[in-house]
């Protein structure tokens, strides 16, 4: 799953395309029409396929942000801000594109789900393979609640009190260090790639207890967890699976990844092993984490 730095990938590359732009129509492919019909809900959440084709007609993206895993399309319509809220889900993927042609990977062609169409005569396609992904069209984010229990993004100045605040709470002081921090209440955006790389180079084993571990390495662990994201940010995040920027484009981080994914330990060449932890799979040095 795209974590905040693949996210914010994608955020950076279609601000310049998108801002500004002003959506005729939309298209939308039968296949989510069928699950409509079928009383699922893939991607187009809260809304019928009508109501939300024609909710965004005629909006205009005024600016673009992101939160935690979040892209908010912030639009403006008949002079009411509204929202288009994207989550990528497992292989989610934007292109901006003339035609569907211009998507080279068959994978994605052949998976473009949800159509905008703009006045300019270009178009942004939302392709999903598994469709695991999330787009919903909102007033505010009062609308989907679960937005606003997300914690502050890792940069703000508030973000570190908060994650120490909710160590110290009895409910999470028995959960594993790793499940800890991939908690999106708890730390935005970090999740399985981010949350690994992090605990190895502080070198404390995913399965530790959050209360086996000193309010000074706690310290150290979310200012390892910024660097972490920062390094993956500046490296176009981590290509891993079916993660694209937008377009098809790649990242480089999966290529600086210490600990996720390997066989063998960077440092002490030991085999690595793996735990599920939290539901994922956690792969760790046997030596150096502890």
């Amino acid at each position: 799953m795209p974590e905040l730095p693949e996210v914010e990938g994608v955020l950076r590359a279609l601000q310049p395309i998108v801002t500004g732009k002003t959506i005729n129509s939309v298209v939308v492919s039968e296949t989510i029409y069928r699950s409509k019909a079928n009383g699922k809900e893939a991607i187009i959440k809260g809304l019928d396929v009508e109501q939300f084709c024609l909710a965004l007609a005629g909006a205009k993206i005024d600016h673009l942000e992101r939160r935690s895993k979040y892209i908010y399309f912030h639009l403006l319509k008949n002079g009411y801000p509204y929202m288009l809220v994207s989550h990528l889900g497992m292989s989610g993927a934007w292109f901006s594109v003339k035609n569907l042609h211009e998507i080279t990977e068959d994978k994605f062609r052949k998976h473009a789900h949800v159509t905008l169409y703009f006045e300019e005569g270009d178009m942004l396609v939302y392709a999903d393979i598994r469709r695991f992904g999330e787009l919903r069209f909102l007033e505010t984010e009062a609308d989907y609640p679960p937005l606003l229990l997300m914690a502050p993004e890792p940069f703000d100045q508030y973000a570190l009190d908060h994650f120490l605040h909710m160590s110290a709470l009895p409910k999470y002081e028995n959960k594993a260090i790793k499940e800890f921090i991939m908690d999106g209440h708890i730390v935005s955006g970090c999740g399985n790639i981010y949350a690994t790389e992090a605990l190895f180079r502080m070198r404390i084993h995913p399965a530790r207890k959050v209360k086996r571990i000193s309010r000074e390495r706690k310290i150290q662990l979310f200012q390892e967890i910024v660097i972490v994201l920062l390094d993956s940010i500046e490296n176009g995040g981590s290509t891993i699976s079916d993660y694209r920027t937008i377009n098809g484009g790649a990242g480089n981080m999966q290529n600086r990844l210490q600990m996720y994914g390997k066989k063998e330990c960077l440092v002490c060449c030991s085999k690595t092993k793996q735990k599920t932890i939290g539901g994922r799979t956690s792969t760790y040095c046997p030596a150096c984490q502890k």
